[in-house]
């Protein structure tokens, strides 16, 4: 397994909820893995080994999954409970294949969401890239510490302490820390389902 893979209190456990709520949303839907695998680009046998708990995916299939199934990644990760808390270092935590930014899934509305909340960690001196999100997908950052640069597709933004930036998500982009401190985000992504 990648280095960007995904942790909970308990792996087995976040492995086996992320393959029982795929297996959950792939059959509300009618799809069938080869289906499924098709609208994703992730292949049959790696489908079928979330689905039984057997894999414990990267943020890459946990964005390809839920960009085909156009849904939060949080409808995949984030237990469903009436009160929540979501804590620092504890839950779910998605770490980026080049182990630059640490996500930490916080909240989605309801049901497979429209809106949810990440908190995230951005290393010193160090990229994050984002592929683009479906279309309909806004996207809102606060630098809660640190100063951070956002590039959305050739364009830069310098972001400092408590600044926050809103854009549509369906483009390529990126965090930049060019800092010697640990960065700290907090992410609203919001799922309209819409092109506008």
């Amino acid at each position: 397994m990648s280095n960007d893979s995904l942790t909970w209190e308990d792996p087995e456990k976040l492995a086996r909820h992320v393959g029982m709520t795929l297996r959950t949303i792939r059959n509300e839907r009618g799809l069938n893995l080869q289906e499924l695998a098709s609208i994703t680009n992730v292949s049959t046998l790696t489908l079928g080994k979330i689905e039984r708990g057997e894999a414990n995916p990267s943020l890459t299939i946990i964005w390809k999954i839920a960009n085909g199934l156009s849904i939060p990644i949080s409808a995949l990760l984030v237990e469903k409970q009436e009160v929540q808390i979501s804590r620092k270092n504890k839950g779910s935590k998605v770490i980026s294949a080049n182990e630059s930014l640490t996500l930490e899934p916080m909240f989605t509305s309801s049901g497979y969401g429209s809106l949810e909340t990440h908190r995230a960690f951005l290393k010193p001196d160090s990229e994050y890239r984002a592929d683009a999100h479906q279309p309909g997908v806004i996207e809102f950052v606060t630098v809660m510490e640190g100063k951070v640069q956002v590039k959305l597709e050739e364009e830069i933004f310098e972001l400092g302490q408590y600044d926050s930036m809103k854009f549509h998500a369906d483009k390529d982009h990126s965090y930049i820390n060019t800092e010697p401190t640990e960065a700290v985000l907090h992410f609203v992504m919001i799922y309209t389902g819409r092109a506008d």
